[in-house]
């Protein structure tokens, strides 16, 4: 797929033989005479320009030739001045691309004096400058003429890409537990990537590779194969493809900034293929548990019918709630223990460009914790749930149909139900859920908002999940939007910083500014009502979550997250 973008044979870019004290070629050219009559009487010259070359040895007719050929045959390259790699997509590495020391230490000089803006999002946490397209300072200004104009005639030659003058360049610092997560750079014309890096001697343990992932026959990343680590004056640079999927892994140095020139050479666009479309996911419908296992779990507070309607008034003023001290201590004192079993079984959820976190195996989990699930999908908890919120999660909810008189009056949680369903029938059903990788977070579709549960039975799904260092969720294309009800409930997080990340953020589609954020918190249960225009993800867990005071064997954090539908 990577080949099909270089399947068809393009128009070779001259070179170019503008003022430049080397041509393409290489061969130096004496210095242009200056007309004394062409200069305006009593006009002062000019401040003498910067000017900047990349690598000569690159210009070199016979490694600019082997290059081109390795990169057409998708073939590897090893040279002291380029090294070229097919796999897991079409890159480079320019080690010394600027061969002039004070050059670069102009250049650094005056990048590390721009004004940078936080930026910070699902998907990133960095700074970054603006647009250098119009910088005025004298080493910017020739950067941009070597990358633009020089370079971009040899790249365009070596990749046989049309590369059009489109100037696409910032500069960008990563400092410590900065990251950029998996994604593509796929975007409308294009072709090219590059960052140039001018960072203090770098090692791999200090973080801010570019790692780049291997991809399954759907175009998902699967897994990180290779990491390039920046150092000083090296310029790397790759096909931008279905399959490029990258990132930046976390800075956990301290005392470092890796500091980088980046941006796009861009070109005609090239034919993609459709967007995957993960499977859709099974819900199901409660399992008729009565109110008895309501007294075993919750904490007496929460069952009185006056506190109840207190609770409802509140969430239907703010579509939002928190529970404090949910469960009676003596249970969220058994499910903590029971958490840090080394026998539970955890599967890795991804794809990376969507998603990456722990997720237990129902069928390794501890009696507690399969009961607990089990109270989360229980009929009584959506009757609880109801009168919480007011939603129509039971027949016997009201809802906005009912009559007037009735609106409002929250319905006996504590009287047995009346379902019919069979109780063996139901539980197998939602035991089911986990073996087909629910994710309440990410519930894709094929036509967007399309509710899938077309039936008037009330349904959920979830999951128990781990969250520690490296792990996160991402907005994403086919990520549903409907109404819903999300419930998180929070183990294992005593002391736990918003700093670390790990907190739930729901912004408006089409929006980074964030209507709402739910910080973890023991022994909570976070009620949030979302419509077809809010989304969802999980923030990062960075690297100072591993500064936290140990209290348990194992690091991070638990939540029961589920997701209900009327």
């Amino acid at each position: 797929v990577v080949g099909a973008a270089w399947g068809l044979p393009q128009r070779r870019v001259p070179e170019r033989a503008g003022g430049d004290s080397f041509t393409m070629s290489g061969t130096r050219r004496g210095p242009r005479a200056r007309d004394p009559s062409q200069e305006e009487p009593g006009k002062k010259r000019s401040k003498r320009e910067v000017r900047g070359e990349f690598s000569a040895a690159l210009r070199e007719p016979a490694l600019k030739e082997k290059a081109g050929a390795a990169w057409g045959r998708r073939e590897p390259l090893s040279h002291e001045a380029i090294a070229l790699d097919p796999a897991p997509f079409c890159h480079g590495v320019i080690p010394n691309f600027i061969p002039c020391p004070r050059f670069l230490d102009g250049l650094h000089a005056e990048l590390s004096g721009l004004h940078f803006h936080e930026k910070g999002n699902d998907l990133y946490q960095f700074k970054q400058s603006d647009d250098l397209k119009k910088r005025k300072e004298p080493h910017i200004s020739a950067l941009r003429k070597v990358l633009f104009e020089e370079f971009r005639e040899w790249l365009s030659a070596v990749t046989q890409v049309e590369l059009e003058p489109t100037i696409d360049l910032s500069c960008a610092k990563y400092e410590y537990t900065d990251t950029l997560l998996c994604h593509d750079d796929e975007l409308e014309g294009r072709r090219i990537a590059f960052i140039l890096y001018l960072v203090p001697p770098w090692e791999k343990s200090d973080g801010g590779t570019l790692d780049l992932y291997s991809t399954d026959g759907h175009f998902q990343p699967q897994q990180v194969v290779k990491s390039l680590v920046p150092s000083w004056n090296s310029l790397a640079f790759f096909e931008v493809s279905p399959v490029s999927f990258h990132q930046v892994s976390e800075v956990l140095t301290e005392g470092k900034c890796r500091l980088s020139v980046s941006g796009w050479f861009h070109g005609p666009s090239v034919a993609r293929p459709p967007r995957y479309i993960e499977s859709l996911l099974p819900r199901s419908p409660h399992i008729p548990y009565d109110h008895e296992i309501l007294y075993e779990w919750i904490n007496p507070v929460y069952l009185d019918m006056d506190s109840q309607a207190q609770i409802q008034e509140e969430f239907e003023e703010r579509s939002e709630l928190l529970l404090k001290n949910f469960l009676k201590g003596e249970k969220f004192q058994l499910v903590c223990e029971a958490l840090q079993k080394e026998d539970i079984k955890w599967s890795s959820q991804g794809p990376p460009n969507k998603r990456w976190y722990e997720k237990a195996e129902e069928g390794s989990l501890p009696d507690v914790l399969r009961k607990c699930l089990e109270f989360f999908r229980s009929e009584a908890l959506f009757l609880l749930l109801s009168n919480f919120t007011g939603l129509k999660l039971h027949f016997l909810a009201s809802s906005d149909e009912d009559e007037e008189g009735e609106e409002g009056r929250a319905a006996d949680c504590t009287g047995h139900s009346s379902s019919k369903t069979k109780q063996g029938e139901t539980s197998q059903k939602a035991n089911g859920d986990a073996d087909h990788g629910d994710r309440p977070e990410d519930d894709p579709q094929t036509k967007e908002g399309d509710p899938k549960n077309s039936s008037s039975v009330p349904m959920c799904m979830g999951e128990l999940r781990h969250w520690t260092n490296g792990h996160y969720t991402l907005v994403h294309d086919t990520q549903m939007t409907e109404f819903a009800l999300d419930l998180l409930f929070f183990c294992g997080c005593e002391d736990w910083d918003a700093e670390y990340g790990g907190f739930t953020s729901y912004i408006a589609k089409g929006e980074d500014e964030e209507l709402l954020t739910v910080n973890p918190e023991n022994n909570c249960v976070a009620l949030v009502y979302r419509d077809k225009e809010t989304l969802k993800f999980v923030k990062y867990v960075n690297h100072r979550s591993s500064e936290r005071p140990k209290q348990q064997s194992r690091a991070g954090f638990w939540d029961f997250s589920f997701v209900y539908y009327e």
